[in-house]
């Protein structure tokens, strides 16, 4: 009898060593600037920002900056300085002369390009405007500091702007009016707490070109004295005028005397009954705007 023998084989299949995981690729961040530098993709080579001249404001301005790469949560702190112009730019909008600070939460006017001709900064946190702010910033014509927290001005901080012609620190916290550039055309601080003593009696005296004066949502006692002949639109409603006198708008003086460019004063809001009053009006060519009983 033969016997049968059966040989089993058993294949066990044991790796020798266990797979390496899937390259783990550390997170990198990349800090993006609004600002008309346009950066590619990331590849596993390492790139360098060459210099590129970008004109602005019809400038080249040279421009040697790198490519940050960072492995970390740190954050890119480059606050602005007086020795260049890149963080303003970087942070803001530089596009033609203009500047655009709007909303972004800034505390102080940011150092400008010296050929700025229109700084828009509204809605910020600005508390108080320097003289050194515009030392050197001669070219402005157009500034607009409304909705901000300001409630001091330093004294001459407008005095070299000669070419300034529109000026808002409206919805601010001021009680008194700096001095004025003389080529205004357009000033408002309305919904501010200016009160009558806070404005000088020539303040606007020497303004020949000022034709828009909004002083609304005050607290001002009474007319600002010596407005100038330019003057087109008046507004001083709600505030706390409670009389005038037959000299705040026209000439006791000269009865033929005629305000030929006054178009609009608004007074309504005021504890004032304007009828009261009808020969403070005699050289105006329309009412103000108000309560006549």
């Amino acid at each position: 009898m033969e016997t049968l023998q059966a040989t089993f084989f058993l294949f066990v299949f044991v790796p020798l060593v266990n797979p390496a995981p899937p390259l783990q690729q550390g997170s990198l961040q990349f800090y993006e600037y609004d600002t008309d530098v346009s950066m590619g993709s990331l590849t596993q080579q390492d790139y360098e920002m060459q210099s590129k001249d970008i004109r602005k404001d019809g400038t080249n301005i040279s421009l040697d900056t790198s490519l940050i790469l960072q492995s970390d949560d740190s954050q890119l702190d480059v606050p602005p300085t007086k020795d260049t112009n890149l963080p303003t730019c970087l942070l803001c909008v530089c596009l033609s002369g203009s500047v655009y600070c709007e909303e972004i939460d800034i505390e102080a006017v940011p150092p400008l390009p010296k050929e700025t001709a229109y700084l828009y900064a509204r809605f910020n946190k600005i508390k108080r405007i320097a003289a050194s702010d515009f030392a050197d910033i001669t070219t402005l014509r157009r500034i607009d500091f409304s909705g901000n927290r300001i409630e001091e001005i330093e004294d001459g901080a407008f005095s070299k702007l000669l070419l300034l012609e529109e000026l808002s620190l409206a919805e601010n916290r001021l009680v008194k009016l700096p001095v004025l550039p003389p080529k205004l055309t357009t000033f408002n601080a309305n919904q501010n707490r200016i009160k009558s003593r806070g404005i000088k009696a020539n303040a606007f005296k020497k303004l020949t070109n000022l034709a828009y004066l909004y002083l609304g949502h005050n607290a001002l006692e009474s007319v600002p004295l010596n407005l100038p002949e330019s003057l087109r639109i008046l507004h001083l409603q709600y505030n706390n005028i409670s009389t005038i006198t037959d000299d705040t708008f026209c000439k006791s003086n000269n009865t033929r005397y005629i305000r030929t460019r006054m178009d609009e004063i608004r007074m309504e809001g005021n504890p004032i009954v304007l009828a009261k009053h009808v020969n403070a009006f005699s050289c105006l060519r329309m009412l103000p705007v108000g309560t006549y009983y």
